[in-house]
């Protein structure tokens, strides 16, 4: 394996975080021997050209320093390949550096794990989700939660995480059930009405929200938690236990476990990884060892 790899680094991400978190993985890295080149772009589409002609040059590895949103910008990149994913986590979310057991917001450790797996040639296959031309790592979210993120990505103030608070509030107020027509791998169409639909390659989105709270990086399958159609007032005493996983007990929650799910529902945007898809209709499948990764 080759000693020169890339970081790929969000400066932006975690309100600044990136940029600082950049310098102590890269020593890190370059204390255990790697030579350790830094790409940054533009925007994310200059970004993604640049990590794709770093893997296609043979790098050894590529390692996304930044949330959730560069870690899937870096998966477009790797998955598919030999490339190994590394993940310095430093972002508002961090979900599947939790799902792989790694530091968060602690690049030095982060920076030696990845070190270590690339000296000792561990590296760990795991599954992704697809959406046409489109891998994600975490969550595919349809439904309140979407609506929620795409309220809030219209809202200019307050920043970080409150802008959710007070986009899921706004939300609330308008919410009305979701009709859904829905396909679990190559069973019949079903007609529902529900809060939402998540489907689950890892157990979390938002920060550590355990909706898919049993979902594995590695068996194959999605978990898809579908909330049913319930009240504001229900939705209010359930949302609170998705960060604990306790919430796949209640009767208006049923769990499907599924290697493909199609989605169709009027007014809908998908989000995978925190980052939109496009509107509903979409087709996810879970593609087994679609990325190795510099993980426990």
């Amino acid at each position: 394996m080759t000693s020169e790899i890339t970081l790929f680094v969000n400066p932006t991400a975690g309100r600044g975080r990136g940029a600082h978190a950049a310098q102590p993985a890269a020593s890190a890295l370059r204390a255990a021997g790697f030579s350790v080149r830094t790409l940054l772009g533009a925007d994310p589409d200059d970004a993604l050209r640049r990590a794709r002609a770093a893997v296609e040059a043979g790098t050894g590895a590529l390692i996304t320093v930044g949330g959730d949103g560069m870690t899937h910008l870096g998966l477009q990149a790797v998955a598919g390949t030999r490339t190994p994913l590394g993940v310095i986590a430093v972002g508002t979310g961090n979900d599947f550096a939790r799902a792989l057991g790694l530091p968060i917001r602690d690049p030095r450790a982060a920076g030696r794990i990845a070190a270590d797996a690339l000296k000792g040639a561990r590296v760990r296959d795991v599954d992704l989700g697809r959406v046409g031309e489109r891998w994600f790592g975490t969550v595919l979210a349809s439904g309140f939660d979407s609506r929620v993120n795409d309220r809030g990505n219209r809202m200019r103030w307050p920043t970080g995480r409150f802008r959710y608070d007070l986009a899921m509030v706004a939300e609330l107020a308008a919410f009305q059930p979701i009709p859904y027509r829905v396909r679990l791998d190559d069973g019949p169409v079903q007609q529902i009405e529900a809060t939402l639909i998540a489907v689950g390659n890892g157990p979390s989105y938002g920060g550590g929200m355990r909706i898919c709270a049993n979902a594995e990086l590695d068996d194959g399958l999605f978990d898809v938690t579908v909330v049913g159609d319930c009240s504001r007032a229900t939705l209010l005493k359930v949302f609170p236990r998705v960060y604990r996983g306790t919430h796949l007990d209640h009767p208006k929650v049923t769990v499907h476990r599924v290697s493909s799910i199609t989605l169709e529902a009027a007014g809908v945007t998908g989000y995978a990884d925190g980052e939109p898809l496009g509107p509903l209709p979409l087709t996810a499948r879970c593609v087994p060892g679609a990325v190795r990764v510099l993980a426990p």
